[in-house]
């Protein structure tokens, strides 16, 4: 009885609004540091600052892609609320750090992206504690929560910033991950049955548990999965890069105030949010998957083309709102996926498409960051007479025009069957749930407006 205690140790029992309370705390205090950010970003790298940029963000969606499936298994293994503590209290490290030290800010940045996966960990916790006919709502309760601590909270750390100074914006951020923290400690229960864990510590955890790759390795085991997924790369690739760089790049190049960027964090997303509740319902039901994701490349290489093309605020503000149409392409995508696959397949396919995205988060910035040093693109603002201004939105849009070659070849529903090419039901996905097998293998789909990355703040 003893173990039945622990399980619920917290107040109540577990919740999705748990889950909520936790996202919702940890990207509201990095929202805050949205303007204090960018002004020490800046004055940290003079030189090549995008490059820098590029590598930390780089640096750290790289050890979150290697990291994520490692700390999925042992939070199967140990249980959620442990893990919950761990990575919010790493996430969060580097915050009281901008004001102490900027350079261990930013190297402390590369470094927790170890740890940087958070929603990995609340993804499961929600599996645990939800019926699957429950779980996608559940999912799109957490994921519209942190889309809405991202609409709010840039433009409150602005607002701060410009009445009581930065120190304050960066105290107010610290406070609130203490507060996140806190209530790990304190409220959250543990989601994991007691029965579900080992009666010791020490249990294996496999490599293939263990593996980032684990679920790429089997991209090319069916033909329809493999083009989606070469979908997915190229159009994430300049996505993931955009995010590093875009806000650094309104302020510095375009000429954006701290208040604006705040306004444009908020209007886009609310944009988005609006676009994937209202618009993808009715392009689903009218034009089909298919059509819907190629509608929504084509808008994501208008947009990226547009900020390339694009030196005038108007123009920013005008791309913005292709940006959130744009933000319908992964949802179709994801649908499109689970279309072509068999149900007991959902969790290996998704799977692969989660894995190929973290990559991307990986690759991205770092290559924005080195597109932005080829071509001699610092902080003074545009260069008179320059054709290009944002070399490498431009070629984002390169990138999404072949991804929108490639969507051309997928077929709206397979014609067989993927139940055996994919490698089985039981095979291992991100977060391997082989020591729960009371949870069905869609709980290993990321929600959808996770990556509603119009409002992420990739600096996080």
């Amino acid at each position: 009885m003893a173990s039945e205690g622990n399980q619920h140790q917290g107040i109540g029992r577990p919740s999705v609004y748990h889950a909520v309370v936790v996202i919702f705390l940890e990207f509201f205090a990095w929202g805050l540091l949205t303007t204090p950010m960018l002004v020490v970003l800046h004055e940290t790298f003079p030189q090549h600052t995008f490059l820098m940029n590029g590598l930390i963000q780089g640096v750290k969606g790289f050890l979150s892609f290697m990291s994520a499936p490692l700390i999925g298994a042992l939070s199967d293994v140990y249980g959620r609320k442990s893990f919950l503590l761990v990575t919010v209290i790493f996430t969060c490290f580097p915050i009281p750090l901008m004001r102490i030290s900027p350079w261990w800010y930013f190297a402390m940045i590369s470094v927790s992206g170890a740890f940087s996966v958070t929603f990995s960990v609340i993804f499961a916790y929600v599996a645990d504690i939800t019926q699957e006919h429950e779980r996608s709502t559940a999912y799109g309760l957490v994921s519209a929560t942190f889309a809405a601590s991202l609409v709010t909270s840039p433009a409150i750390g602005a607002y701060i910033s410009a009445y009581y100074g930065d120190n304050l914006v960066v105290l107010v951020a610290t406070v609130v991950a203490l507060l996140d923290v806190c209530f790990i400690l304190l409220v959250v229960p543990e989601s994991l049955r007691d029965k579900l864990r080992p009666n010791s510590w020490g249990a294996p955890i496999s490599w293939e548990q263990a593996d980032p790759f684990a679920s790429l390795k089997k991209v090319g085991k069916d033909s329809t999965v493999l083009l989606i997924c070469i979908t997915v790369f190229f159009s994430y690739l300049p996505e993931a890069g955009q995010y590093s760089s875009f806000f650094l790049y309104l302020r510095q190049i375009i000429g954006f105030n701290p208040g604006s960027i705040a306004a444009f964090i908020a209007v886009v997303g609310i944009l988005s949010i609006l676009a994937q509740t209202v618009l993808l319902g009715i392009l689903m039901r009218s034009i089909g998957n298919k059509n819907t994701v190629l509608l929504g490349l084509g808008f994501q290489m208008f947009q990226l083309a547009w900020y390339g093309f694009g030196s005038q605020p108007w123009m920013m503000w005008a791309a913005g709102a292709v940006a959130a149409m744009s933000s319908i392409t992964f949802p179709a995508v994801s649908a499109l996926i689970s279309r072509n696959t068999e149900s007991d397949q959902q969790g290996v396919a998704q799977g692969m498409v989660t894995g190929i995205r973290g990559l991307c988060n990986g690759l991205g910035p770092a290559l924005y960051g080195f597109v932005f040093f080829l071509f001699h693109v610092e902080l003074g603002g545009l260069v008179p007479g320059s054709i290009i201004p944002g070399p490498p939105f431009l070629f984002g849009a390169c990138a999404v025009l072949l991804a929108f070659l490639v969507a051309l070849f997928i077929p709206e529903r397979s014609s067989h069957s993927s139940k055996n090419t994919l490698g089985g039901k039981h095979s291992s996905v991100i977060s391997s749930t082989q020591t729960n097998p009371d949870r069905g293998s869609d709980e290993d789909i990321e929600p959808l407006l996770q990556d509603s990355k119009c409002i992420k703040l990739s600096w996080k």
